[in-house]
């Protein structure tokens, strides 16, 4: 991940319109106080550490950048102490201003945060700051009105697959295209994670498949999402119950990411068409999903709806730290009676 970080503005990959604004920023030597947000592993460091970079020559960035991370202690005496005197001294032999960048700024307490809001308009002249965070709501109103906001967000597949095919390439990893696809949805727009999934699923099985990754990262493969859909719809309560539980135990699932897949399935479904097809058949609960095609695990929009109500209901459960026996068994009981529904109906 340090590796591959960006080290120009020119190399970071998204974000092209906040890259522009800032690049004219610095090239009209007029940088504001910046405030950078957003997930995790969206080039929010990278960014501000690249602008640095083209400010400062190598050697006088120590004098110039003062970086505190939120492992640094960074309570309200630091701010009164070392950022302050960083701040308000200038440099002799360089013109132009200092740069102090926080990191995480949102774990910073609210006494810390208010002492920051007057060095930071104190110290205008000389110092720009640069706070960086995930949630905007934790960083206090008064420094958001003094900074410039620039929201990154998460980044989309398009970006990402050139950079990655990029790292790919310069160490050699074998991944194939579903091995491709599988680590763009795992990471979820964080570019860190990509590369870490990537990492560590190439050093554990040599080769980057879609089953590796999924393996590696501990997430209930596609498959198996299938077989335990397809239990639940066409076998009786207890078999689908005991051959989840096996399935649990044998891959080390958790019942909340199982959950969260399914509620996927549920959630796109086929078109209704498909269904009508099935329910002609004789013995329509088997055939739900025998010989098709996942996405077409089709229930009416009414019957969907309640089955949607009951899956929120599971996973606020299971949130507030319930058994998951009891929690699976009453997934398989909502499916049951869904399937019955969708029978009755038809």
């Amino acid at each position: 991940v340090e590796k591959y970080r960006p080290q120009a503005l020119s190399e970071l990959v998204s974000h092209q319109d906040i890259l522009s604004t800032v690049q004219r920023f610095i090239s009209e030597d007029r940088l504001p106080h910046l405030l950078l947000y957003g997930p995790p592993g969206t080039g929010k460091t990278s960014t501000i550490l690249a602008c640095a970079r083209q400010l400062y020559r190598e050697r006088e960035f120590g004098s110039m950048v003062l970086e505190l991370n939120a492992s640094d202690d960074r309570g309200i005496d630091i701010v009164r102490g070392p950022i302050l005197s960083f701040a308000s001294t200038r440099t002799i032999f360089k013109k132009g201003f200092k740069l102090v960048i926080l990191d995480e700024a949102d774990a910073m307490t609210q006494d810390a945060q208010n002492a920051l809001r007057r060095v930071i308009e104190k110290f205008t002249e000389n110092t720009r700051f640069c706070l960086i965070c995930n949630y905007l709501s934790k960083i206090i109103p008064a420094l958001q009105s003094r900074c410039t906001r620039f929201r990154f967000g998460p980044l989309t597949p398009e970006l990402m697959v050139p950079r990655l095919q990029h790292v790919i390439q310069e160490e050699g990893v074998d991944v194939t295209e579903d091995g491709m696809k599988a680590l763009v949805t795992l990471s979820s727009g964080d570019m860190r994670r990509a590369l870490n999934i990537l990492q560590s699923t190439s050093m554990a099985f040599g080769k980057v498949t879609e089953e590796n990754v999924y393996t590696c990262t501990g997430h209930p493969l596609k498959s198996d999402i299938a077989n335990i859909l397809d239990w639940m719809l066409n076998q009786d309560f207890s078999t689908a119950y005991r051959k989840i539980t096996e399935l649990k135990t044998l891959k080390g699932l958790a019942l909340q990411d199982i959950l969260s897949e399914i509620h996927l399935f549920v959630h796109r479904g086929g078109q209704r068409v498909q269904l009508q097809t099935i329910l002609e058949r004789p013995n329509f609960p088997l055939a739900l999903t025998k010989g098709f095609p996942l996405s077409t695990v089709d229930f009416p929009p009414s019957i969907r709806i309640q089955l949607l109500i009951k899956l929120a209901d599971i996973e606020y459960r299971l949130a507030a730290g319930t058994s998951e026996k009891i929690q699976l068994s009453s997934l398989i009981a909502a499916f049951q009676v869904t399937r019955d529904l969708v029978v009755a109906e038809a």
